[in-house]
């Protein structure tokens, strides 16, 4: 997986934006101004992104290169590695499901002015 091909899968979705406020090496994406993804831009080793906590248990399980949230909350982020490890199919998945869960998050009236 690469980040140019990531990036475009996440601004493909509706109404995200990137930017780095960590600092000129985090990217960003969020979802009505609340962060679903987040990533290195120099080397790209993985990509944080929310998760179901049951889910988030039960992938770590399942694959080597899904780890707690590295400087996230552990219960709901994972890191997801993007060196082959992890199927890109899958972490297209996870990166729909976190914006989803984002999403789903955030006040209606703002999820009404995404509309």
């Amino acid at each position: 997986m690469t980040l140019e091909y990531f990036r475009d899968y996440c601004l493909a979705l509706p109404h995200v934006t990137e930017d780095t406020p960590f600092g000129p090496t985090t990217l960003v994406f969020r979802v009505g101004g609340k962060i679903f993804a987040l990533m290195d831009i120099d080397n790209f080793p993985y990509v944080n992104l929310k998760c179901d906590p049951e889910r988030a248990v039960e992938l770590r399980e399942q694959y080597p290169g899904i780890t707690p949230g590295y400087h996230m909350n552990k219960t709901l982020w994972n890191s997801v590695s993007t060196h082959g490890n992890v199927p890109d199919t899958l972490i297209l998945e996870l990166a729909r499901d976190s914006y989803q869960l984002i999403r789903d998050s955030l006040p209606k009236k703002v999820r009404d002015s995404l509309e």
